[in-house]
């Protein structure tokens, strides 16, 4: 990394570094949001273990500017699943059912993080895909328990 009087000059490997960071740590917090956050406590948690989970890849892979990346990566990812696990939940949806599809989205996003670039666009696209989603969120379907009476 060059540094040229007291100014970082950015390569191209570290643009590829903080995306793949921003994706993983993406990528995790998704697939803990998906384990964990079936009600509040567990939303709480599995943010905080996206953000210790994105810093420790970051710090893996690069320094404070990857860490950060990884931070950001892993409470968005954690908040933006979040939003479609808490819905799954109030809909009637099993939280084995709801941990697969998410943990396997989560994995995606991980593979989709190796690709230069798509980091960034990944860590654009999928909250804003949350939240769309939190506004259509609809109510229970009551089909079925009328049928029970």
């Amino acid at each position: 990394m060059a540094k040229d009087a007291g100014r970082r000059l950015a390569t191209v490997g570290d643009w590829y570094t903080i995306g793949l960071t921003l994706g993983l740590g993406l990528g995790l917090g998704v697939i803990l949001s998906g384990l964990l956050a079936a009600n509040m406590v567990g939303i709480g948690v599995s943010v905080a273990l996206g953000v210790a989970a994105g810093a420790g890849i970051g710090y893996l892979v690069g320094d404070t500017t990857e860490t950060i990346a990884g931070v950001v990566g892993g409470a968005l990812g954690a908040l933006a699943a979040a939003v479609v696990v808490v819905g799954a939940m109030r809909r009637g949806a099993t939280r084995l059912g709801v941990g697969a599809y998410i943990g396997a989205v989560g994995v995606l996003v991980l593979l989709l993080a190796l690709i230069p670039l798509a980091g960034y666009v990944v860590t654009v696209i999928l909250p804003a895909l949350a939240a769309r989603m939190r506004g259509r969120q609809a109510a229970r379907y009551a089909g079925l328990r009328t049928l029970a009476k």
